[in-house]
């Protein structure tokens, strides 16, 4: 099982290079469910000085259960330094 989600991990980043044309950062998750596969990644959209005001996309990659590309759309933007821990703790 481990294999699928390396492979799932793999295909998600070069989706995001290849298709969308932004440089992948990180799989930041990947779930399996009844349809298919589902993946996060997160890609620098706009790089900036200080480098935390970069601009970081969090795109969400589908595949079939085949493993095929069936879709991808950017979920949300933010700064490399809004983690979103303070929202957490409260």
């Amino acid at each position: 099982m481990t294999d699928e989600f390396k492979n799932i991990n793999d295909k998600a980043m070069d989706t995001i290079k290849n298709l969308v044309h932004k440089k992948p950062l990180s799989v930041i998750g990947v779930t399996q469910g009844t349809s298919g596969w589902t993946a996060l990644v997160e890609a620098l959209e706009r790089e900036a000085v200080p480098d935390t005001q970069n601009l970081i996309g969090i795109y969400e990659v589908t595949f079939s259960k085949a493993k095929q590309l069936t879709g991808y759309k950017r979920k949300e933007v933010r700064r490399k330094a809004d983690t979103g821990l303070e929202e957490e703790k409260e």
